[in-house]
């Protein structure tokens, strides 16, 4: 398989050359579009990106990203919690065992919280071999007192002998209050190209003690997303492989706890046919009107795309989110009273640096568009934004700050009532 540097760099240069990759002081603080407070959270002068949003037991956001010790390159993950709403977050805390983890703002590492307050933090690093130089593996390390300790990393992968390639995963709270995980993995029985989509859950603090394939032939390559919805069904959402050429969205459900799933169903009929990996995945939200989904495609249009799934209904027909095709990297979530927030990143028209600024959209529960407005300014590089709901129904988005010679995870809270909509140019 190619990878998409070589078969749409002619193409896509302007709109995918983004890499991967404290509390700030008030000279560090900048006004975005909307004057919305940007803050660095990452230590000053260090490297930091990959920022991830969640929320502790107590409802409390908390925010996880991958942050350099030093200059020599040593990163861990650090975390940080907010005990007003997301306005400020405390001191950063630095997680001793996720030494070597690999910054990768696709491969997310993550921080969940169980009901009970025990924390599991799971990391990329990277594992790479004579047959696939990009390969990684996926590990995890618990903590059962509030973080001041925390258990030697293991492999995500229960098989550890057989499954020597692991990346692209994502973690979601069960009803049951399990932690369960889906990834990308190398193991299959097919000789198509691809990888399996792999599904494991945790046993009290044993950790993760069961795993199995739900699907195969997926894109190598992608994001996945694993989302639990207001009546306890768990949905995974990934690209898949269909007809050994095209790359489009498909979404799993189970009503019981992941221990089925029912048939797969294609989210849009984009019918992207690319010999490469897009490097950009789906995400998925839910109102009482249903599911939601939002990802990037070049299939029939390019830029991010939106759909929703009411009843046992198929999703509707995709609606196109930016009126830019640069726009990718959508993060989707509900909030308030049952409306949707989504931002994504998207490249600044007529930059000649390939500056590129984070969007956000407000829709109502049905998926009508309330608002759109961006909150960086044309003058940084602001990408792979993440938003997190608080519980006094503002938002906080993160994303990673570049420069250069720099990179940085800074924050905004946003109160979705005093958004100041953004004049769109035409393409």
């Amino acid at each position: 398989m190619k990878s998409i540097h070589t078969v749409l760099y002619p193409l896509l240069a302007a709109w995918l050359l983004v890499g991967v990759g404290c509390q700030s002081k008030a000279s560090d603080k900048k006004p975005g579009a909307n004057q919305a407070v940007a803050t660095r959270i990452s230590a000053a002068g260090l490297k930091a990106s990959c920022p991830f949003l969640t929320q502790d037991q107590a409802g409390n956001p908390v925010m996880c990203w991958v942050q350099a010790q030093d200059t020599s390159g040593n990163f861990l993950l650090s975390y940080s919690r907010s005990e007003d709403g997301g306005l400020t977050f405390g001191k950063p805390s630095a997680i001793p065992t996720t030494q070597g983890v690999y910054p990768h703002d696709e491969n997310l590492s993550k921080l969940i919280f169980k009901k009970n307050g025990e924390m599991l933090a799971v990391f990329g690093v990277s594992n790479p071999s004579p047959e696939n130089s990009y390969a990684g593996l996926i590990k995890y390390t618990q903590s059962f007192d509030g973080g001041k300790t925390w258990t030697a990393a293991r492999q995500l992968a229960i098989d550890s002998l057989n499954s020597k390639d692991q990346r692209y995963f994502d973690v979601a709270l069960l009803p049951n209050g399990e932690v369960a995980a889906i990834w990308l993995d190398a193991r299959k029985n097919t000789p198509k190209e691809g990888s399996s989509l792999y599904f494991a859950t945790t046993t009290g603090q044993q950790g993760f003690t069961q795993e199995k394939a739900i699907d195969q032939q997926l894109c190598q390559c992608c994001r996945t997303d694993l989302f639990v919805d207001g009546q306890g069904q768990v949905h995974a959402a990934y690209r898949a492989i269909l007809q050994d050429s095209i790359r489009d969205m498909m979404h799993l459900v189970s009503v019981d706890n992941g221990q089925t799933f029912a048939p797969r169903e294609r989210i849009s009929p984009d019918n992207w046919a690319i010999d490469g990996c897009p490097h950009t995945g789906p995400t998925l939200a839910w109102t009482k009107t249903g599911l939601h989904a939002a990802w990037y495609t070049m299939g029939g249009g390019s830029g991010v795309f939106y759909s929703q799934k009411t009843d046992e209904k198929p999703f509707a027909p995709r609606e196109q989110v930016s009126s830019f095709p640069s726009a990718r990297h959508p993060q989707l979530t509900a909030y308030g009273s049952e409306n949707l927030a989504l931002v994504w990143d998207e490249l600044i028209p007529s930059s000649k640096d390939f500056q590129t600024r984070i969007g956000l959209q407000l829709k109502d529960q049905n998926g009508r568009s309330l608002q759109r407005a961006y909150l960086t300014p044309a003058t940084v590089k602001a990408s792979y934004p993440v938003v997190l709901p608080t519980s006094n129904n503002s938002l906080v988005i993160a994303y990673t700050q570049k420069t250069d010679t720099s990179s940085e995870v800074w924050y905004q809270r946003v109160d979705p009532h005093q958004l100041k909509p953004t004049a769109v140019a035409s393409k």
